[in-house]
């Protein structure tokens, strides 16, 4: 549902093209699209052309979808709540391409805004996918697969651990930002996202 992945919809708009998606994604930007719209458009005035609008997905994904655009098969697969409640993987079976979206984020640290536990969860899934190569929603395409899930199996793993800890010990959520800190000179953008996930891991591990 983030801008970074749905605001380039608008440039298929007139070819006709099917917009295929999460069964949940049309909730979601409806929620969040016009948000997103006015806060980039105050960032980038009129850098964002002023056509610009959220599509949502006319063909909604429940489960796994085949998918034939011409002797090139793609299997579509809308996962369980965790980077987000709307993540979708497709699947190239040809040459065995996997676009993971942002349930594989490298150098940029990972985002939680769904499910620590969901994300964890969905792991083992996206391990057992066949792939030779894999494009993540930010960083490099990666051939080492499925190794290259570890880094963020490790932190989202540690910022889980650390939450936990904080937990047990009766601390209140504005002292969840200490969690993961180990992890601060591996990723990108950690001072800007890490207080935000250890917030939303602390929200939801604190129930368990």
């Amino acid at each position: 549902m983030h801008p970074d992945h749905v605001f380039g919809n608008v440039a298929f708009e007139s070819e006709g093209d099917t917009f295929a998606g999460h069964k949940n994604l049309p909730r979601a930007l409806a929620s969040h699209g016009p948000n997103y719209l006015d806060k980039f458009r105050q960032f980038l005035g009129e850098a964002l052309i002023a056509d610009i609008k959220i599509i949502p997905p006319s063909l909604l994904v429940s489960d796994e979808l085949s998918l034939d655009l011409g002797n090139r098969p793609l299997t579509l697969r809308a996962w369980p709540t965790a980077h987000t409640d709307n993540d979708l993987t497709v699947f190239d079976n040809i040459t065995g391409v996997l676009f993971a979206g942002d349930l594989l984020m490298l150098q940029h640290i990972p985002v939680v805004d769904g499910s620590i536990r969901g994300w964890l969860s969905a792991m083992s899934g996206l391990a057992s996918i066949k792939a030779a190569k894999v494009v993540p929603g930010h960083g490099p395409v990666m051939t080492n697969w499925p190794e290259a899930l570890n880094d963020d199996q490790r932190y989202l793993s540690r910022l889980a651990g650390d939450v936990r800890g904080l937990v047990a010990k009766g601390a209140p959520i504005s002292q969840a930002a200490a969690a993961a800190q180990s992890e601060k000179e591996k990723w990108g953008l950690f001072n800007e996202y890490n207080t935000r996930n250890a917030t939303a891991a602390f929200a939801e591990l604190e129930w368990e």
